[in-house]
């Protein structure tokens, strides 16, 4: 981040409702909202959302609370650097892993993240020197079965390198968790405890966001000056305030239909901020049969953003575009905490809780089930093309359709008006990134908003949506056969069985929500691309 970058600028480029907008800032403004959740008024969504907001509002101030942990983690850099110690893993899900993962992406200091259950990716993270290696286990509740596995897995691989695995473990947790308890039992090299009336998606500027990200080598001290330099504005009673008319712009065109945001990164500086952003939002709106629906594009030019229409409204990270209608440019600890205010009024704006996530659970509870029951996973493909299974959920897919082709035409064709395309590949972000180019394919031929997803991260962030949002969603799986197999150290299952459960589980609870799913299975990841392409370009919808 450099100083030539402005700490914060909103642009509001263009609204077709300029009226109502000022209306529901004035309103805003009116009744105090900003400097009530400056100040930690838990009333302001309602008595239903009373108890949770009462203990989710400390994000408000973290750019005063987390100095403490500066020092602190820099010391403990420091000490590391000197045993010869530079290289962080971080395992962590969700609010755990997406913040740490844009400050040291912005930054340019490197981070192993670990967010995936993909064997091939987790191999290669443990492929790395681990003479040198510190990891960071992040988990709020501590009970996350993907982090959980990483620290098993981790801790094995220490101890058979010979190198002791307590003096290269640093847990980040909230009080009281089960991973508080165990960490401090196995002696491992250093506890941080979170602030626990912060939720995760809020966490960017706590322990989660600011541990991994220190002990890379960023400048967190920085990043929470840039959000104290912030702060007053968007605590003050003024139609100014950016949040204000953020959400504003927001709450106005959802009532118009526009339920979904298009991020495009326009030259901001920040590395996927889109990423942050669409947990934040997706996970904080999606419930109750409403929400936004955070739509991250390839950029300003990406199918989605230049062709949005009435159903979107389009974001630029970064200077303003003729696709825009918003623009917001500022450096990162500045819109961290920008965005989650503006998410907060979002959710007054809209009528929810927008501190709970009640659909997260339900893919985990579906995975456990398959993991408990192996054979309740197999399954015959409704037809296989080439290298190319096809698993359908029940009720949508034609009996005569036999290529991924026509598959595909018949997934868009279940997609009612306006609705959307999810796009999830339970894969290895890092060797098969390539997949991540089949979003523009897929929304370019269905006229459709698309997102992309890796899964399982996807899970902690847009999953509370799909779940709990619009109900007009139609959901891509994909899966691939893996050539590594890696078990999880004391538990029944290795990482590819828990990988593929995770993927069925989420996709039997989309499918009891009437939606269609369709899950194409890679028998060969390479040529199954090639084909998956070429299969979308012949498609035509």
């Amino acid at each position: 981040m450099t100083d030539e970058i402005p700490v914060l600028s909103l642009e509001i480029v263009r609204t077709p409702n300029e009226e109502q907008v000022t209306t529901v800032v004035e309103d805003l403004v009116r009744d105090g909202v900003p400097s009530k959740l400056a100040a930690g008024d838990h009333t302001l969504w309602g008595p239903d959302a009373d108890a949770e907001a009462s203990v989710r509002l400390a994000w408000t101030t973290l750019h005063e609370t987390s100095r403490p942990l500066v020092p602190e983690i820099e010391a403990l850099r420091a000490e590391l650097l000197a045993e010869g110690v530079d290289r962080v893993v971080l395992a962590g899900m969700g609010g755990s892993s997406l913040a740490p993962e844009v400050v040291t992406g912005t930054a340019g200091v490197p981070l192993v993240v670990l967010d995936t259950t993909d064997p091939g990716q987790v191999a290669d993270a443990l492929a790395g020197d681990l003479e040198r290696t510190v990891l960071v286990v992040s988990s709020k509740s501590g009970g996350t079965v993907e982090t959980d596995s990483h620290r098993r897995i981790f801790e094995k691989a220490f101890a058979a390198a010979g190198v002791d695995a307590a003096s290269r473990i640093v847990v980040v947790t909230d009080p009281g968790s089960p991973l508080e308890s165990l960490a401090r039992e196995a002696g491992y090299r250093k506890v941080f405890l979170a602030d626990p009336h912060v939720g995760g998606r809020y966490s960017a500027l706590t322990a989660f966001g600011l541990v991994p990200s220190g002990l890379a080598g960023a400048d967190i001290g920085a990043l929470l000056d840039d959000a104290a330099a912030i702060a007053p504005r968007l605590a003050e009673d003024s139609a100014d305030n950016p949040a204000v008319k953020l959400a504003a712009t927001v709450i106005v065109a959802h009532a118009h239909g526009a339920e979904k945001v298009v991020f495009a990164d326009t030259g901001s500086g920040i590395a996927g901020f889109g990423d942050w952003a669409e947990q934040l939002i997706a996970e904080s709106t999606g419930k109750n049969g409403t929400g936004l629906l955070p739509v991250v594009v390839e950029g300003p030019g990406a199918p989605g953003f230049v062709d949005a229409g009435s159903d979107a409204t389009t974001v630029a990270i970064g200077p303003a575009t003729g696709s825009s209608s918003v623009a917001v440019e500022g450096r990162l600890g500045a819109q961290f905490l920008l965005w989650e205010y503006a998410t907060a009024l979002a959710g007054r704006g809209l009528g929810i809780n927008p501190f709970d996530q009640p659909d997260v659970e339900a893919a985990k509870k579906a995975a456990r089930s398959l993991l408990d029951s192996p054979a309740a996973s197999s399954a015959v493909p409704a037809f296989v093309d080439g290298p190319i299974e096809a698993y359908p959920s029940e009720g949508w897919l034609p009996a005569d359709v036999k290529t991924v082709a026509e598959a595909l035409k018949a997934l868009v064709a279940a997609v009612p008006a306006h609705g959307y395309l999810s796009v999830q590949a339970y894969l290895d972000r890092l060797d098969d990134a390539s997949f991540a180019l089949v979003r523009a394919e897929v929304a370019q031929r269905s006229h459709l908003q698309t997102t992309f997803g890796w899964g399982p991260r996807f899970l902690h962030s847009t999953g509370q949506y799909h779940k709990g949002g619009h109900q007009n969603g139609g959901f891509l799986q994909l899966t691939g056969a893996s050539e590594t197999h890696l078990d999880v150290p004391d538990r029944p299952y290795d990482l590819g069985t828990l990988q593929l459960a995770q993927a069925l589980g989420d996709g039997q609870v989309l499918a009891g929500h009437g939606r269609p799913v369709l899950r194409l299975h890679l028998t060969d990841r390479v040529a199954g691309l090639a084909q998956l392409v070429e299969a979308i370009q012949e498609d035509g919808s």
